[in-house]
């Protein structure tokens, strides 16, 4: 059997992974599994949204059907609208696309940025499923260590850029790393970017729970954004609409009639009830919304304080959905994290899983996907973590 070598040699999906190694293990009832692996809600969309979402199922025949394969031009321009008055600056209908989500949203980029040979500069630790993308498609995903408090540095990228490179990517809020990314070393990247010809991708699915009052940035204010800014948004987190997969895609009208001939051959068009639950949602919801990012910036401290407590264990970046730490114990965490199910029921992402095979740091380093525990939750999940016994730990220490 031939398997396209490209795909054979990216990596098995981390979050299936992690539920592998919990196939078969029996939680007590006075000690469930805390499952702090994966960063999406596991809560329904709010019932105002759910109501709205049924009238639409039954009332209009258009649900049903194919659309635009770049989005509904109510949507597009909704986000056009909301865009422009977060961040300021001059954003038209034809400068969004509506994607089958987020990650469709990237891979639809790539595609138009760049082929077999070519490379991608993503900070570390980065996103998996944007290196995956990568490995897949042939390009070449080329590292950039982040510094203090998992800032990336403009001028390290600089260094990094060859006549191979197609653009740089940022995700802020991080995922994994959970840093906010300050307004001017987000305009430092613009202007590298700019200076040498490539693009500059910036991924803030995470935008929403930013703890920032202000426009995260001002690159919209440029009038002339599109010739080097791909901007990349999720509706997932903020509506709880991660079954519905709906993302969005802010770059100029000539990139996105290319991103139409891709859509065109993978989804035709973005599922459409969850397009029209994305558009009621940013129609009727901000409130709502705002309470939600209140909520997770509560957890976001409490998972400060309570990580404070722990011996050996220290703060690397925390923000929006995550945590990303240094663990105390000899074993790499990815030993560890398959460990930890058996010895403290606990599932949480071993840092190997966003660094490179040859970058040491990942086996001292964990992801807490903290944004589905509650404050008890999560003074649960401290506990159990400061009880755990290394003994019990090697005891349970994958065989290889």
């Amino acid at each position: 059997m031939h398997i396209n070598p490209d795909m054979a040699a990216t990596m098995a999906p981390p979050v299936m992974e992690a539920r592998r190694w919990i196939s078969g293990v029996t939680f007590p009832p006075d000690r469930p599994l805390i499952n702090v692996s994966q960063a999406a809600p596991v809560a329904p969309p709010p019932e105002a949204m759910r109501a709205a979402m049924a009238e639409m199922v039954m009332r209009d025949p258009t649900v049903h059907l194919y659309g635009p394969v770049l989005g509904l031009p109510e949507l597009r321009e909704e986000v056009a609208r909301r865009t422009a008055r977060i961040y300021g600056g001059q954003i038209a209908l034809e400068q969004v696309a509506i994607t089958a989500g987020c990650n469709e949203a990237f891979t639809a980029i790539l595609a138009t940025l760049a082929g077999p040979g070519d490379e991608v500069i993503l900070p570390t630790p980065w996103y998996f499923n944007h290196k995956m993308a990568l490995d897949m498609a042939g390009v070449g995903a080329v590292p950039l260590p982040s510094g203090p408090g998992l800032i990336p540095d403009p001028q390290a990228a600089g260094a990094l850029i060859t006549p191979a490179t197609r653009a740089l990517v940022l995700v802020s809020p991080n995922n994994p790393g959970g840093a906010e990314y300050p307004a001017d070393v987000i305009a430092a990247f613009r202007d590298l970017a700019r200076a040498r010809g490539i693009a500059l991708i910036i991924d803030e699915t995470y935008r929403d729970f930013h703890s920032g009052t202000g426009a995260p940035h001002s690159l919209f204010s440029d009038p002339d954004w599109d010739e080097t800014v791909i901007h990349l948004y999720s509706f997932s987190k903020a509506y709880r609409l991660t079954g519905h997969r709906v993302g969005a895609i802010l770059a100029s009208p000539a990139r996105l009639a290319q991103v139409e001939k891709y859509l065109d051959t993978v989804t035709i068009c973005p599922p459409q009830l969850g397009q029209r639950a994305a558009l009621w949602g940013m129609q009727n919801l901000d409130q709502w919304l705002a309470g939600e990012r209140d909520e997770i910036l509560s957890r976001r401290a409490t998972m400060e304080a309570g990580l404070a407590t722990l011996d050996g264990w220290s703060i690397l970046g925390c923000g929006a959905y995550f945590a990303y730490v240094k663990h105390p114990y000899e074993m790499s965490s990815a030993e560890l994290a398959p460990a930890l199910v058996h010895a403290a029921g606990i599932l949480m992402l071993p840092g190997t899983m966003f660094r490179p095979e040859t970058d040491a740091s990942g086996a001292g380093e964990m992801r807490i996907a903290f944004a589905n525990a509650d404050a008890g939750g999560i003074a649960t999940l401290i506990t159990r973590l400061a009880q755990v016994d290394p003994a019990h730990l090697a005891a349970h220490r994958p065989l290889t």
